[in-house]
């Protein structure tokens, strides 16, 4: 073998090498990759779950059942004085100094005087921003329809509300969820169809979720 086949025969097989090593690498990587983005859409959509699951329960104080639009609930909880809350008022001026008030009962209390009952009507936004339980801005809020994912794409969480039997009573329930086959649509296909198949293998929802429609459960299957 002369000079120059031996140098071409060793940038060939150099070549080779370092193709061979780019592909091991990316057959590594692929599929950390693919589980480091579901983890990430995953999270971002718990996020938001979470900030509807917290609006559909204030919603559920206001009007006794849980709300199966995006629009009836923001435009609810956010223009109008919907939540109804009691204040009690102890009238210490009214109160004898030998009456033990603790002794008796909310009833005798009112009757005699020496408590009062008034009802008032909140924001219920209003009051989960005052309580911290809530930091969104309106802008926030109104965009928490939508699923982060694909960023090209908008479309809405799907929502749902309705009554199912538990304990001989007939409760309230709701769900918002996302389907992995939408989150994903712009991730390669075949690790999508796999970890589809692989959650039904295991009875799990291919997808996210907050609250079930079949159960009295508020859960996220995040969590």
């Amino acid at each position: 073998m002369n000079k120059s086949t031996k140098i071409i025969c060793e940038v060939v097989l150099g070549a080779v090498i370092v193709g061979l090593a780019i592909w091991l690498y990316s057959s590594i990587m692929k599929p950390v990759k693919f589980d480091n983005e579901y983890q990430y859409r995953r999270d971002v959509c718990a996020e938001k779950l979470k900030d509807i699951r917290l609006l559909e329960e204030s919603y559920k104080m206001a009007y006794g059942h849980y709300c199966g639009s995006f629009d009836t609930l923001f435009s609810r909880l956010m223009n109008e004085d919907s939540l109804r809350i009691v204040l009690k008022e102890v009238q210490h001026d009214k109160i004898p100094a030998d009456v033990d008030v603790d002794e008796m009962s909310e009833t005798e209390k009112i009757k005699l005087g020496y408590l009062i009952r008034k009802e008032a009507y909140v924001n219920p936004i209003a009051q989960l921003r005052e309580s911290g339980k809530l930091t969104l801005s309106d802008e926030e809020i109104l965009n928490l329809r939508y699923v982060p994912f694909p960023k090209d794409k908008k479309y809405d969480f799907t929502i749902g509300a309705g009554m199912v039997e538990s304990g001989g009573f007939m409760v309230p329930v709701f769900e918002v969820k996302v389907d992995l086959k939408d989150l994903l649509a712009d991730m390669n296909q075949q690790d999508v169809v796999n970890k589809i198949a692989a959650l039904e293998q295991t009875n799990r929802y291919p997808g996210w979720k907050v609250g079930d429609l079949n159960s009295p459960i508020t859960e996220g299957n995040f969590e």
